[in-house]
């Protein structure tokens, strides 16, 4: 048990050496919209979804609903169903009690970890990956709420950016490997710049719309495609 809670540690490291600055701005940014320390530790400690937690901020300033913000949470998480789903093969061996704990901790980056180790995924590795990710993260967030507002303006601002920053760092390798996650990124980000600009919608909803129809028409871009390679 030791080796593998050694190995996870390992894994883990990188990831909590980038969530712990990125969860300080989430939590200086969330004092700065006017929300309590006991509501920006609670949001960190029970959604534990860094974009989703940047973005509920904008929405909140933006003085959208709460459904909205659920939804708009829901919508952008849905991922998380497909990663559990990809991961669940490899926890056969893992008593059915633990998987709940697995999947809240499952995160874009702990996916990536224990997507890339797959031979040592057990149950000592993959909550030690978790635990470790998640605890960086609520650690920052307090840190951030608490003393964030002594760090230079410079730094501050970067530390906004920093979520972006990591998600890119593990998005960009995949364009690489496959062009349709390229033309789905593309894809999303031109759906909602065009939704946002024109003022259509809403603050929030242009976020709802722009990932339902981005996943849609990338759904039956790539089904296509599938079917003429299948015929082919």
């Amino acid at each position: 048990m030791y080796k593998k809670i050694k190995q996870g540690f390992i894994a883990v490291l990188p990831i909590v050496i980038g969530y712990f600055p990125i969860a300080i701005g989430f939590g200086l940014l969330s004092k700065n919209t006017g929300i309590s320390f006991k509501g920006t530790s609670l949001h960190s400690i029970m959604v534990f979804a860094g974009a989703s937690q940047f973005m509920s901020l904008d929405l909140i300033k933006a003085g959208v609903g709460t459904g909205g913000i659920i939804l708009a949470t829901f919508l952008l998480n849905l991922r998380h169903i497909m990663m559990s789903a990809s991961l669940s093969v490899n926890f056969k061996n893992i008593e059915r009690k633990y998987l709940p704990l697995i999947a809240f901790g499952i995160t874009d980056e702990t996916f990536s970890v224990a997507s890339f180790n797959k031979d040592k995924i057990n149950l000592p590795f993959i909550l030690t990956v978790n635990i470790l990710a998640y605890t960086s993260w609520v650690s920052g967030t307090i840190v951030g709420f608490l003393v964030g507002e002594t760090l230079p303006k410079a730094l501050q601002s970067s530390l906004d950016i920093g979520l972006y920053a990591m998600f890119a760092a593990l998005l960009f390798p995949e364009f690489n490997k496959h062009l349709r996650t390229f033309i789905i990124a593309l894809l999303a980000a031109i759906i909602y710049m065009g939704l946002y600009y024109s003022e259509l919608f809403s603050p929030g909803w242009d976020i709802i719309i722009g990932i339902v129809l981005s996943a849609v028409l990338g759904t039956f871009v790539f089904k296509n495609k599938d079917t003429k390679e299948e015929k082919l």
